[in-house]
């Protein structure tokens, strides 16, 4: 089954409103987006942004069928959560999709396995796109525990749902992230492939086989080629190249 090919931007804590405007012009303009009205059939591009941006970027960007995302959200439509943003929020503002689980979210803020599986199923139920991110750190790749973490990660964040919608995975080693240092193709092609015969053991061939598995792990304009290559990678969750519209609008080139 053909998967459309995602490119995800994570701004992660950048930008301001008064940068929006200038970086979406210069990526359009970039990517040929406007010359060419068939780029938002063959690949979706997305852009995850801090939450004071969502609401000025949404213009911006959807008319030209490019997504906005949440980094984070909480299970909960309301309640007493100081500093957390609900699904509700979100897509008062337009928005209709949200990162869950990133690596810097369990490292630095206590994310879990439990709370990933919660957002997860809270994001499907609000007909949010959940990008669920899954990886080891270089202590378990070292350990050879890669394949161990991985499959619990996802098998607890898919737990209890039947129905994924438009769920897409991110395959994050977490010692790939804004180190420089990523995995080789086929190095991500080979978690990719466990992860891809996870998914069609719970879903079965058809499901299974058209959930999106991205990669995320310092994916630059140089390296992107060769993991969009591999079978099994259907795209990249990429970090500090989608803050440059040029280099990203390059990376979006290369997956068409």
């Amino acid at each position: 089954m053909k998967r459309v090919k995602m490119l995800a931007g994570n701004w992660k804590m950048n930008k301001l409103n008064r940068e929006l405007a200038g970086f979406f012009a210069t990526f359009f303009e970039s990517v040929g987006w406007y010359r060419d009205e068939t780029i938002s059939d063959r690949i979706d591009v997305l852009f995850a942004v801090p939450a004071t941006l969502m609401a000025q970027a949404v213009p911006l960007a959807e008319p030209n069928g490019v997504r906005i995302a949440a980094q984070n959200i909480h299970w909960e439509s309301a309640g007493a959560f100081t500093g957390e943003i609900s699904l509700p929020m979100i897509t008062e503002a337009g928005v209709t999709a949200t990162l869950i689980g990133h690596s810097e979210r369990r490292q630095y803020f206590a994310e879990t396995d439990e709370t990933v599986s919660r957002k997860t199923k809270a994001a499907l139920n609000a007909d949010v796109m959940p990008i669920v991110c899954i990886g080891e750190t270089l202590d378990q790749r070292e350990a050879g525990l890669t394949q161990e973490v991985v499959s619990r990660q996802v098998k607890a964040a898919l737990e209890g749902i039947e129905d994924p919608k438009d769920l897409v995975l991110a395959y994050e080693p977490v010692w790939a992230i804004g180190t420089g240092r990523s995995a080789t193709a086929a190095q991500a092609q080979e978690v990719h492939a466990e992860i891809r015969q996870l998914l069609r053991a719970k879903y079965g061939q058809s499901i299974g086989s058209s959930i999106r598995v991205l990669y995320g792990g310092s994916a630059t304009p140089s390296n992107i080629e060769d993991l969009l290559s591999q079978k099994d990678i259907d795209g990249a969750l990429v970090g500090g190249a989608s803050l440059k519209p040029d280099d990203f609008a390059k990376m979006v080139r290369a997956g068409l």
